[in-house]
């Protein structure tokens, strides 16, 4: 099997050394690598949850360059525990976890985001257990992960098929993440 060379077709990494809040998703859509956009397939709900919610002061369009705008007024960043695109999470194989996961831990490493937000339980899983060989429960918000430096934040996979969470959940969770970040930093207001 030959190896994946994701810089030719995935989307590319938000995350700088100024990226406080780095989103976190499972692995890209093809509908998202096409528009080269994270979550851009019109069912996925991420971006009218992130609208709706307190994590930005106000709505951004979504467009080729919002990746850019959110980095620059908010500090947030993106990228995926698997880069290789799929239109469905069950097409992943171990040996994606096994190839990308290390990876992912050596960006966080170099970058040290202060907060890790995972899109999923299941990408939070599958990270620590092949970046880290380590498995545990995990519950939805705040978790404290003792080897990771970042904190952590899982919310529920605005995924269209992950439908048994509604927009409205979606939007608690990431009202949820605001008000921890801006607790932890209050001297700075939304980010």
């Amino acid at each position: 099997m030959a190896e994946y060379d994701d810089t030719k077709i995935t989307l590319s990494d938000y995350l700088d050394d100024n990226t406080k809040l780095l989103s976190i998703g499972l692995n890209p859509s093809p509908a998202s690598v096409r528009e080269g956009v994270y979550f851009a397939n019109p069912r996925n709900r991420f971006w009218r949850a992130l609208n709706a919610s307190k994590i930005l002061a106000e709505p951004v369009s979504v467009d080729a360059n919002v990746h850019n705008r959110l980095a620059d007024k908010y500090r947030i960043g993106f990228t995926d525990v698997v880069k290789r695109p799929t239109p469905s999470s069950t097409q992943l194989s171990a040996s994606d976890f096994k190839r990308d996961a290390p990876l992912l831990r050596a960006k966080l490493e170099q970058y040290e985001p202060e907060w890790l937000w995972f899109h999923g339980k299941v990408a939070f899983q599958q990270f620590l257990f092949y970046a880290y060989h380590f498995r545990g429960k995990w519950q939805w918000g705040w978790n404290d992960i003792p080897m990771l430096s970042s904190n952590i934040f899982i919310s529920p996979n605005p995924s269209s098929a992950n439908a048994i969470f509604s927009l409205y959940d979606l939007v608690t969770h990431y009202d949820e993440l605001a008000t921890r970040v801006n607790k932890a930093n209050s001297s700075v207001s939304n980010f």
